[in-house]
Order: C-alpha cells, then sequence, then structure tokens
C-alpha cells in the first residue's frame, strides 16, 4: 500500500481516537522540536513550520534547511569543511517514524541542499541512499538548483593554510609518503600491535573531531497528530578524505525515529559512533522502558568502554516528549522548544553525565 495512503489511515485513526475523548494533542505535549547544538533558528524554522500545522518530516526539513541556509558553525550545509582536495561534499538523511521510510545523501557535490535532496530520495525512489556526483545529478534531476560550487572564501582559507601546515592533522594512518601531503603509500604493519591495548580499548590517535570541526545538526520533531520524524545535514569532517561518508546519512547512527517509540539525535565522531548505530539502540532501549536520560547515557558509554577518547554526543526523547542528553569528550548543549515554552531553550550536557527535562 502507497505510504499515502497509510498516512491518511493513521490520519483517520487518530480522529477517531479524538471522538473518543482520547485526542493525542489533548496533553498539551506536541508539537515538539528538538536539535542537537545550540542551532536556535534552525529550531525556531521547525517549529514555525510544525506549529502551523506541517507534518513531522515537513518540518525536519524546514528546521535543517534554515541550518544550511545559515552555514550553522561552518559544519552544515555549504561553504565548510574541505576535504583533502580542498572540496566541500554533503551528507544528509531525513527518517519518517511512522512508516519507517528513510531518504539520505552522501558525499553530494554540487547541490547546497542536502536535506532537502534526502527527502527527494526518500519520496521518489524506492532506495534509502545515493551518493556522490550520481546523488547530485539526481538531485538536480527533480528541481533542486544546482550545479553549485559548494566552496567559500572560507573553507578555501581553511585548505590552503592546512596545506602550509604540511597537511597535519589528517585522517590518514599506517602511510609513508614522499611529503606530508602524499602521494600516500601503505606502510607494513605486519608486526605492529597497536591497535589495541590489552585491556581491550582501542587506542585512538590525536583529536582531529572538535566542537568547530565536525557538527552535524540533528533534529527530531513530533507534529501535532503525534507522528514523529528525524533529519540530519552536515558537510563531514575538514580535511577527510575524498569519498568518505560519516554517520550523517546512516540511519540508526546520526539519527532514528520509531513512532511507537520515539527518536534519537548525534553529533561527534561519525566514523566511531556509526561502529555502533547509538540512535538505534537508544530507541530500542526506551523501547523496553528505559528512560530517555538512561537510553542516552548506555549507549554514549558503550562506546566510549571501547573508544575511551572519542567525542560525542546524543539526545533521546521519547513519545511523552521526555527528552535528555548524554555526551562523552566536550560539553553538548541541545535546543528544545515546546507547547511549554515561550522560546527556544537551551540544555546543556556535561561530559559523563545527562541534562533532563523536568
Amino acid at each position: 500500500m502507497p505510504s499515502s495512503y497509510l498516512h491518511c489511515f493513521f490520519f483517520v485513526a487518530l480522529l477517531l481516537s479524538e471522538v473518543c475523548g482520547n485526542r493525542v494533542g489533548d496533553s498539551g505535549r506536541y508539537p515538539l522540536v528538538v536539535s542537537t547544538w545550540p542551532f536556535v533558528e534552525a529550531v525556531r524554522a521547525a517549529w514555525t513550520a510544525v506549529d502551523h500545522g506541517l507534518s513531522a518530516v515537513d518540518a525536519v526539513v524546514e528546521g535543517c534547511s534554515a541550518c544550511e541556509e545559515l552555514r550553522c558553525d561552518g559544519t552544515v550545509g555549504p561553504g565548510g569543511s574541505p576535504d583533502e582536495n580542498g572540496e566541500t561534499t554533503i551528507d544528509a538523511l531525513v527518517m519518517d517514524g511512522v512508516m519507517m521510510e528513510v531518504g539520505a545523501v552522501a558525499a553530494m557535490k554540487y547541490v547546497k541542499d542536502g536535506i532537502k535532496a534526502a527527502k527527494l530520495v526518500m519520496q521518489h525512489t524506492q532506495h534509502t541512499l545515493l551518493v556522490g556526483e550520481p546523488a547530485s545529478a539526481f538531485a538536480i534531476s527533480m528541481g533542486l538548483p544546482g550545479p553549485t560550487n559548494l566552496s567559500s572564501p572560507e573553507s578555501i582559507n581553511k585548505w590552503t593554510k592546512w596545506k602550509e601546515d604540511l597537511c597535519q592533522p589528517n585522517f590518514r594512518k599506517n602511510v609513508l609518503s614522499v611529503d606530508s601531503c602524499g602521494p600516500y603509500h601503505p606502510k607494513d604493519t605486519a608486526n605492529s600491535c597497536a591497535q589495541a591495548n590489552p585491556v581491550g580499548t582501542i587506542e585512538s590517535s590525536p583529536a582531529r573531531v572538535g566542537l568547530h570541526s565536525h557538527d552535524t545538526i540533528a533534529m527530531a520533531v513530533i507534529d501535532k497528530m503525534g507522528f514523529i520524524a528525524v533529519g540530519t545535514s552536515t558537510n563531514g569532517a575538514a580535511f577527510k578524505i575524498p569519498g568518505r561518508v560519516g554517520d550523517g546519512p546512516i540511519a540508526g547512527s546520526s539519527a532514528y525515529a520509531d513512532n511507537d517509540v520515539g527518536a534519537c539525535g548525534a553529533t561527534g565522531d561519525g566514523d566511531v559512533m556509526m561502529r555502533f548505530l547509538p540512535c538505534y539502540q537508544v530507541v530500542e532501549s526506551m523501547r523496553r522502558g528505559m528512560e530517555p536520560k538512561l537510553a542516552a547515557e548506555d549507549a554514549i558509554l558503550r562506546i566510549a568502554q571501547k573508544y575511551p577518547d572519542f567525542v560525542g554526543a546524543l539526545f533521546a526523547v521519547n513519545k511523552e516528549g521526555e527528552h535528555a542528553g548524554a555526551c562523552h569528550g566536550w560539553t553538548f548543549q541541545y535546543s528544545v522548544r515546546s507547547m511549554e515554552m515561550e522560546e527556544v531553550e537551551v540544555f546543556t550536557v556535561r561530559p559523563s553525565t545527562v541534562s533532563m527535562s523536568t
């Protein structure tokens, strides 16, 4: 059955519930918008959309689009985070928690509207993820503007300085090169035991991920009907190896939503976090009855047990609208707008602690 018909089915079911005096929104919990970081303008855009009756999916697109336009922290949208070749590429995802449909794009060049491209993948294909230049061609064929140069004077200057600093830091390991900027060749590691230590934790290389070198907007929206959606957008890690895809467009890693349970959004070292699917874990923990605070903390601590030097954070929100955050390696902030709030509020989470709504 087409998803549009199923959405209509859910809508009718909720209307019948309202007749019986059980309408989802009667509690005043919805709508609700939650986002990583103090991306206040993005949350306002999503709130305006959902408060005017737009669906959770459309509100997520509006919110993440606002962040792309504003180039939040230089790590969302065009004009930031150049790769080793000086190019900016975009990863994005949107997920409908009712139908469990996902659309995503990764390593997309020449198209600045990442979240809108992701929605087009969800709407007009039976695929989940399109990558690289073919993703760009698809987005343009579906009506998005392009081709567009995604670099900016700021990103080019950042890349130029990095080259002058002998291409350090970078994401290479176990390689040799003629000079610091390549070309690179494998180094013999047959006798190396440097990957893991005796207690089973993994040694990390010097930190390359920080507050302004790799952020993702991950946003969750519960609309007036109680439907849940999530979305993400990022231009990835600065000076990444060309072709790298982080956790941003990976459902279950950067974000996840299930209308029966709740949602999660994540940010941080995507190369590490995507190995654990933390947002999928958070939602499944809440499904088993764990409150958002404990679900978020548990997911973060599982990663930290294996990667004690990793940097990352996430928020969790359940179907009742209760939300919490957890982080490791940095101080994390997430933004919320709910029916009880006059304006967007920013919650601060300290490393190894959890902040929870009251």
